[in-house]
């Protein structure tokens, strides 16, 4: 499969990302997908554990950028890529 057919993945919440994963896992532990079957979704995991790890690097991001005041607690954000 080509990065095109993976396409739709790039527009997946984590959530949805995650459970998708999840059942492709749970698929191909239980051993009983034909072959090609079990390379197409292998593909597509590969695919969905690339958005969930986007987007979780993007979570972090975003947390690593909130803004404590004096006394330790969060007082604000500051943006990601400040000029």
């Amino acid at each position: 499969m080509t990065a095109d057919a993976h396409a739709d993945v790039a527009t997946l919440s984590f959530e949805k990302a995650l459970d998708e994963l999840e059942k492709i896992v749970g698929r191909l532990e239980r051993g009983d997908v034909p072959l090609e079957e079990s390379i197409a979704i292998y593909e597509r995991g590969e695919a969905l554990k690339a958005r969930c790890s986007q987007l979780l690097a993007e979570a972090e991001a975003r947390i690593e950028r909130i803004t404590l005041s004096a006394d330790g607690k969060p007082s604000g954000t500051a943006p990601l890529d400040p000029e």
